[in-house]
C-alpha cells in the first residue's frame, strides 16, 4: 500500500490503515491524494470522502474538516452527522 491513512472524528477512528487512493471534498474543489503527493493542509467542505484499501472501496459522507499529507501519511480530521 501506499499512503498511510487515519481518519478521526471527535467520537472516534473511523479508519486507520492502508490506502491507495484517497479523494476528498476540497473548499477549492475535490481532489485526490496518491503516492508521494505534495506536502499539503487544505479544509474540507461537506461531501464524501473516499479511499480504497485491502478490501475495496469505502465511502464517508462527512460536513467538513481538513487534510494534511506528509511524506504519505494523510490525516483528516472531519465532523460527521
Amino acid at each position: 500500500m501506499a499512503l498511510n491513512l487515519k481518519i478521526v472524528s471527535p467520537e472516534k477512528i473511523e479508519y486507520e490503515g492502508n490506502a491507495e487512493i484517497v479523494s476528498v471534498p476540497g473548499t477549492l474543489g475535490a481532489f485526490e491524494i496518491l503516492k508521494d503527493h505534495a506536502p499539503i493542509i487544505s479544509s474540507l467542505e461537506k461531501g464524501v470522502v473516499e479511499y480504497t484499501c485491502d478490501d475495496g472501496k469505502h465511502q464517508l459522507p462527512i460536513l467538513g474538516g481538513f487534510v494534511e499529507v506528509v511524506k504519505n501519511k494523510v490525516t483528516i480530521c472531519i465532523e460527521v452527522d
